[in-house]
């Protein structure tokens, strides 16, 4: 459903917001490449693209680091936004260039719905809420 690269950029935000900052405050690309099994030039590029879109600090040098934006709320589709863009809540799942109820292509009617709870969910799932399912063991981040 999403990119590779937006699958690991999920993964690097609920890696960072349920990291605990009072021991280190920054976290560095070895380590969250560690954290969410991804190489580290990927991890790497992905830490950059969103901080590039203000959804992560980072500091340069030998102590420096990424770490989450404190007092932000950050949702699933700030995320797949940055990475992704919003083609999967608005293009055509054909990839008509116009698609709409007075023009529609084969699969409109069907997919409409669908993609309108996707928005939805992407739009009202927040980080600290998928951090909290992680720290009760709910979920997991690597397997």
């Amino acid at each position: 459903m999403f990119s590779r690269t937006c699958e690991y950029g999920i993964k690097v935000m609920v890696y960072l917001w349920q990291r605990d900052y009072s021991t280190t405050p920054w976290a560095g690309v070895q380590e969250i490449a560690d954290e969410i099994e991804s190489p580290v030039s990927f991890t790497a590029k992905v830490l950059q693209q969103l901080t590039k879109q203000g959804l992560l600090n980072s500091v340069r040098g030998p102590h420096g680091g990424f770490a989450r934006i404190s007092n932000k709320t950050i949702t699933l589709a700030d995320i797949v936004k940055a990475i992704d863009g919003e083609k999967i809540m608005k293009d055509c799942v054909l990839g008509f260039r116009e698609c709409s109820s007075e023009q529609p292509c084969p699969v409109h009617h069907k997919f409409v719905g669908v993609k309108d709870y996707l928005k939805e969910v992407l739009t009202t799932t927040e980080m600290d809420e998928l951090t909290e399912l992680l720290r009760e063991g709910k979920v997991v981040l690597k397997q």
